[in-house]
């Protein structure tokens, strides 16, 4: 096998997460539910299912790649969960989306927060690079996931109770920690899945958040402070993303509102160099918080293509869509991806495997369309 390439970032991207094959939900029921498969088992089907994965994504065109994460649950939790500081507890009502509840699994911080020598998402990367010749990209929960998803009655340390800016200190140092351990591991493209910048511009959860007594502004400008301090002492030679999104639950969403309010603080004050941006319905706003984009290095992908449903976006229309962010910022800015990942957690997005290969094949005809090809 020849060694991943290493051209981030690229015209064509998507968000990381793919819809989970039949085979690996027997699998996860057998392991999880039933008992009747057993660990290994578990691995073996999902070592086949990333494979063709990464097949499907190269197949397309695509010059990254990532795992689909398949190993995953949820897009976050999997994640947390494994930190030091954090367990996940089961209550009975989960989170209300649109119309539907999320399982009812909740973050909870027991004690100061550390990244482990041997979590498991490390292995998960090792994995996805031995399997593919192009880019390896791995994605995780941004660290404002770690404070925005726990409720104030389930922080446990006494000194994260009386200072929240410890708490968000800790964060910083966790993530540098994590950041570190991916790029000795040969990580190059590492993805970072901020979507709560997206939900502190949502009225609803702002008063929400104003009702625990957290000033929504404030939370905004410490997020970025603290994902600024976790990569600022990344090597030149590490590329970091973000997503932002408003919700993805079995093609469900969960706030509204555009970018305007957090627009400045995640573009020029967190460090990152490529934005994912959900822009595939008005909820998301208009494309002018884009002119807020420093001249330079740093892309936007704007998600204009949906992963919520199976329509087909024409590439007229995207043109079109390109054509008016254009007159906020460079096009030479400006990349393609979907709006947000097929299946944030393992239940998926209301589309099929053949809806969803469409949909990647579009990214690449886009970027093909508009500047040349995948890469550049």
């Amino acid at each position: 096998m020849t060694e991943p390439t290493t051209g981030a970032p690229y015209r064509a991207d998507h968000v990381g997460s793919l819809l989970r094959p039949a085979a690996v939900k027997g699998a996860r029921k057998g392991h999880f539910e039933d008992g009747t498969v057993s660990a290994e088992e578990l691995q073996a089907v999902e070592d086949q299912a990333i494979r063709d994965a990464v097949q499907l994504q190269e197949s397309v065109g695509l010059k990254v790649v990532t795992d689909g994460e398949i190993r995953r649950s949820f897009w976050h939790y999997d994640f947390m969960g494994a930190l030091e500081g954090m367990e996940l507890v089961e209550r009975e009502q989960g989170v209300q989306f649109q119309g539907i509840a999320l399982r009812p699994i909740f973050a909870t911080i027991t004690g100061r927060f550390d990244f482990p020598d041997d979590h498991p998402m490390l292995e998960h990367y090792r994995y996805l690079a031995s399997v593919t010749s192009v880019q390896p990209k791995i994605s995780i929960p941004g660290p404002s996931c770690c404070h925005f998803r726990v409720a104030p009655d389930d922080i446990a340390p006494p000194e994260y109770q009386a200072d929240a800016e410890l708490l968000l200190a800790d964060l910083s140092k966790t993530y540098a920690k994590a950041v570190r351990a991916f790029y000795d591991l040969g990580c190059r493209y590492l993805q970072m899945d901020d979507i709560f910048f997206a939900y502190l511009c949502d009225p609803k959860i702002r008063a929400e958040k104003q009702a625990e007594g957290l000033d929504p502004d404030w939370l905004i400008t410490q997020y970025a402070k603290v994902m600024h301090d976790a990569i600022k002492d990344r090597p030149e030679d590490m590329v970091i993303a973000m997503h932002l999104c408003r919700g993805n639950f079995q093609s469900t969403w969960y706030a509204d509102g555009a970018y305007d309010l957090t627009a400045d603080a995640i573009f020029n004050q967190t460090g990152i160099d490529v934005f994912f941006l959900e822009y595939d319905t008005e909820r998301a706003g208009g494309l002018e918080p884009l002119r807020l984009l420093a001249k330079g290095k740093q892309r936007v992908l704007p998600g204009f293509i949906t992963t919520k449903f199976a329509e087909l976006e024409s590439l007229d229309d995207l043109r079109r869509r390109f054509d008016e962010a254009s007159q906020y910022v460079d096009l030479d800015q400006l990349g393609i991806a979907p709006q947000c990942g097929f299946a944030s957690t393992e239940e998926g997005n209301l589309i099929d495997e053949d809806d969803q290969k469409r949909k990647l094949e579009l990214v690449v005809k886009t970027a093909e369309a508009i500047w040349g090809g995948v890469e550049g």
